[in-house]
């Protein structure tokens, strides 16, 4: 079952700043969404919200389902990995141990991811000694091991090479074919062409513009949106 979320009249604010909203939206986040708009426009913001770790000035946001079962259901991949200071080994069994899964069949599952993100030969390294973009698939595998009904991704290419992005982007195809559900923010208009199922396009901590990705990159609905495609400055 797909998870979907309600967003009714929400804000967050900061220091008497409008950071995002309101927003009021539906979310269904089959396949893989993503979120665009120029920096400032609220992107991180608004996926910490869904994900539940950012707290609310007014308005509301509920899932599907009860909180407990959500969080349960959903993983969040930071912008800049957060690798825990213990083995690549360690890094990949540590959510599995959390939800008490056999020992067995902890280390059976920790191989087969290792062998996917090519980490294989690494499982003793430490992993704050990976590269950058060894630490990105590490910690996307981390998120994924789970098999999680949805991802959160916070431009998790931002600071990757070619191939680096490209594997990354192969694992997210993976992950959606086998039934994980993305939701995930990036700058960058080719990596959104090439993945998006739908868009959401956020401007001033609002949706400017929402629609399947087919529709939305060639017949935006607002003139921001048609902009910001265009590559201008949109504020």
């Amino acid at each position: 079952m797909t998870l979907t979320a309600k967003l009714k009249d929400v804000c967050v604010k900061r220091q008497h700043k409008t950071i995002l909203g309101p927003i009021s939206y539906d979310l269904n986040p089959a396949g893989i969404t993503i979120v665009l708009g120029p920096n400032g426009a609220g992107k991180t913001t608004f996926l910490k919200v869904l994900h539940g770790v950012e707290r609310l000035s007014s308005g509301h946001m509920t899932w599907s389902v009860s909180d407990d079962e959500a969080r349960a259901s959903q993983a969040y991949v930071f912008q800049s990995p957060i690798m825990l200071r213990r083995t690549v080994r360690q890094n990949l069994a540590f959510p599995l141990q959390l939800v008490g899964m056999p020992k067995a069949q902890i280390a059976e599952r920790v191989e087969s991811w290792a062998q996917k993100i090519g980490l294989a030969q690494a499982l003793e390294v430490s992993a704050p000694r990976l590269s950058g973009g060894e630490k990105q698939k590490l910690a996307l595998a981390r998120a994924l091991i789970r098999e999680p009904k949805v991802v959160f991704l916070d431009e998790p290419c931002a600071n990757l090479d070619g191939r680096s992005t490209r594997e990354i982007e192969a694992l997210l195809i993976k992950a959606n074919e086998a039934g994980t559900s993305i939701i995930m923010t990036t700058h960058h208009i080719g990596q959104a062409k090439r993945l998006a199922e739908n868009v959401i396009f956020l401007l001033d901590g609002k949706i400017h513009d929402s629609d399947a990705a087919a529709s939305f990159f060639t017949t935006s609905r607002t003139a921001e949106a048609g902009a910001f495609l265009a590559g201008d400055i949109v504020e």
